[in-house]
């Protein structure tokens, strides 16, 4: 379904998993029932310095801090947001659910991120929940999620896309918008 309908890009078919040449890995690609994501090297990783109000109707971006690099850490009980190296188009008829991996989830990482609906398109922001009361490290360009579609056998009445949705085609990682 994937390479019928352009849907992940770029599509690795087959898990790429930890190797001699490659060393420690967290696992990607297309998996059993599934599809594991890799999150980019670029990041926004919360911080309370301007001590604002976080306000989904008017979020304040200068909670943020902009990083690029192979490895985040995630202060203590704080989080951060990236996004997915692949770009998803999502068919009329699938729906998308992402949940996180357990190499992250027995760490005390969760891994948040609402359903794609029907004619949803572009990269995934992830956010990233550290639990726990020490620093964490989420690793850039390996996997950190994994997506099941779910496939209807009738089209959706309104899409995502028929509704023109906010985050529609988006890229890079994106902000809450009102």
């Amino acid at each position: 379904m994937s390479l019928e309908h352009g849907m992940i890009e770029p599509f690795q078919d087959g898990q790429v998993r930890a190797s001699e040449e490659k060393g420690k890995l967290i696992s990607y690609g297309n998996s059993s029932y599934g599809y594991d994501v890799r999150c980019s090297n670029e990041f926004k990783i919360f911080t309370n310095v301007h001590s604002a109000t976080v306000d989904p109707k008017a979020f304040d971006s200068k909670s943020f801090v902009d990083f690029v690099g192979d490895v985040c850490i995630i202060p203590p009980n704080s989080f951060a947001l990236a996004r997915t190296v692949e770009y998803f188009r999502i068919p009329r008829n699938v729906l998308t659910i992402c949940l996180g991996k357990s190499t992250y989830a027995r760490c005390g990482i969760i891994v948040n991120v609402t359903p794609l609906e029907p004619e949803w398109e572009g990269h995934v922001t992830l956010e990233f929940s550290n639990t726990t009361n020490l620093p964490a490290k989420i690793y850039a360009n390996e996997g950190v999620a994994q997506m099941l579609f779910f496939e209807s056998d009738e089209t959706c009445e309104v899409s995502y896309k028929d509704r023109g949705g906010k985050y529609l085609g988006q890229t890079g990682v994106t902000l809450p918008k009102a």
